[in-house]
C-alpha cells in the first residue's frame, strides 16, 4: 500500500514553503530540520493556509535556529501575534535555545533526543524524523487519524482509538522514503479523505478502505461526545494619553497569552461567579464601552467587558506602561486584546478624545 500512496505523491504532492518536493528529493535535496520543526509547531491546531504567511515572516527574520535563539522575547511574542496557542511561542523559543545550547545549533537526528526538547511532543518528534531525516517514525495527526479509521473502517471513537490508529500508521509506515510517505498520508487526508464528502473514487487506496467497500466513510472517525465550554468573563482597561500613548502591560509567562503584549485587566473568571472587579491599572475617568469582546479558546469561551479612560500625562500607572504610538501596533496584539482595539475604534464617537489615529 505504502507504494501506492507514494506513486500518487508523487504526482500530486501539495508545494510548501517547508517542504522540500518528492523529485527535488529524489535529487538529493535535504529538507531543512529547522524548517520542518517550526512548520510543525505552527501547525498545532492552525491550518495550512494560515501557517505559510507566518512561516516566511519567521524564517526571513531568523533564518537558522541560531537567529531565533538569540531573538528577544518579545520580538518573537509580536511576531506570534494572532496565530493562537500562544504557548508554542514561548516553546519556540527554549526549544531553539536548547537546540543551541545543548546540541550545538543542530537537530539530533534522534526520536529519543527531539522528544526531550522543549515543547516538542511525540507527533512533532515523529514528523521531524520522518521528514527531515528520512527515519520510520510513524506521523498521526487529524488528517492521519482520519485515514487509519476509515481503511479499518474502526468505529472506537477517539481519542480512545489514538493507540490502535498509531499501530495501524506505524504498521503502513515503509522503511524506503518514511518522509516522503509521511507527507503523502497527510496529504491524502487533507485532499481526498476530508471530513466531509471524501473523493473516494480519486483516492490511491480505494481498493484497500474497509469503510469504503462498508460505505461507512461518513461516519468516521468516530469521536467522544465534546463537553459544553464554560463562559467565563473578566474586564480589560484601555487607558491613553492626549500625546498617543497607550497603557500596555506585558502577561505572566505562565498561563494563557503568557508573555504577550494586552490590555492591564482583570482575572477570567466562571460565568457563575460575579462579575469581575478588579482595580483600574491608573487614576482616571473610567467608562464601560457598550460593546463586549468575545472570543473563544480551546477550552471556553471569554466575555470582556471594555474600559475606556483618557489619562493625564502626569498620572503613573500602576501597572503597565505607557507605549508610544510610533512602537506599538495593534497587530502587536493577541486576537483577543486586538478585538478589544477594534471594537472600540469602531463604535467609539468621533469626538472622544480616546479615538485617535492608531488604525
Amino acid at each position: 500500500m505504502s507504494v501506492i500512496l507514494l506513486d500518487w505523491y508523487d504526482a500530486n504532492a501539495r508545494e510548501m514553503p517547508w517542504r522540500v518536493g518528492p523529485q527535488a528529493r529524489k535529487d538529493g535535496v535535504r529538507p531543512d530540520p529547522y524548517a520542518i520543526w517550526m512548520s510543525e509547531i505552527m501547525l498545532q491546531q492552525t491550518t495550512v493556509a494560515t501557517v505559510k504567511d507566518y512561516f516566511r515572516r519567521f524564517i526571513a527574520r531568523w533564518p537558522t535556529v541560531q537567529d531565533l535563539a538569540a531573538a528577544p522575547d518579545a520580538d518573537v511574542m509580536a511576531e506570534w501575534a494572532g496565530l493562537g496557542y500562544y504557548a508554542r511561542a514561548r516553546n519556540l523559543l527554549k526549544c531553539a535555545r536548547a537546540v543551541v545550547d545543548v546540541h550545538d545549533g543542530a537537530f539530533p537526528a534522534d526520536h529519543a533526543a527531539l522528544l526531550k526538547l522543549p515543547g516538542i511532543g511525540p507527533y512533532t518528534a515523529a514528523a521531524v524524523s520522518s521528514i527531515a531525516f528520512d527515519l520510520p517514525h510513524a506521523v498521526l495527526d487529524g488528517n492521519v487519524e482520519r485515514v487509519m479509521a476509515r481503511i479499518h473502517d474502526n468505529h472506537t471513537p477517539l481519542p480512545k482509538a489514538k493507540p490502535v490508529f498509531m499501530e495501524y500508521a506505524q504498521s503502513l509506515t515503509p522503511a524506503k522514503r518514511p518522509g516522503d510517505y509521511a507527507q503523502a498520508v497527510m496529504d491524502l487526508g487533507a485532499t481526498i479523505c476530508t471530513p466531509t464528502s471524501p473523493a473516494c473514487g480519486i483516492c490511491p487506496w480505494n481498493q484497500h478502505c474497509a469503510a469504503r467497500q462498508a460505505e461507512t466513510m461518513a461516519e468516521l472517525p468516530k469521536k467522544a461526545p465534546k463537553k459544553a465550554k464554560p463562559t467565563r468573563h473578566g474586564t480589560v482597561y484601555l487607558g491613553r494619553r492626549a500625546d498617543g500613548a497607550w497603557l500596555l502591560e506585558t502577561r505572566p509567562e505562565k498561563g494563557l497569552l503568557g508573555g504577550m503584549l494586552g490590555w492591564p485587566g482583570s482575572d477570567w473568571v466562571d460565568m457563575t461567579l460575579p462579575h469581575p472587579d478588579s482595580a483600574p491599572p491608573v487614576a482616571g475617568d473610567w467608562e464601560e464601552h457598550e460593546v463586549s469582546v468575545r472570543h473563544t479558546f480551546t477550552h471556553f469561551h471569554l466575555v470582556l467587558r471594555i474600559m475606556t479612560a483618557d489619562i493625564g500625562h502626569d498620572v503613573e500607572p500602576q501597572r503597565g506602561v505607557f507605549m508610544e504610538q510610533t512602537t506599538f501596533a495593534p497587530s502587536d496584539l493577541p486576537t483577543v486584546m486586538r478585538k478589544a482595539f477594534d471594537l472600540l475604534h469602531q463604535d467609539t464617537k468621533p469626538d472622544r478624545k480616546i479615538r485617535g489615529s492608531l488604525l
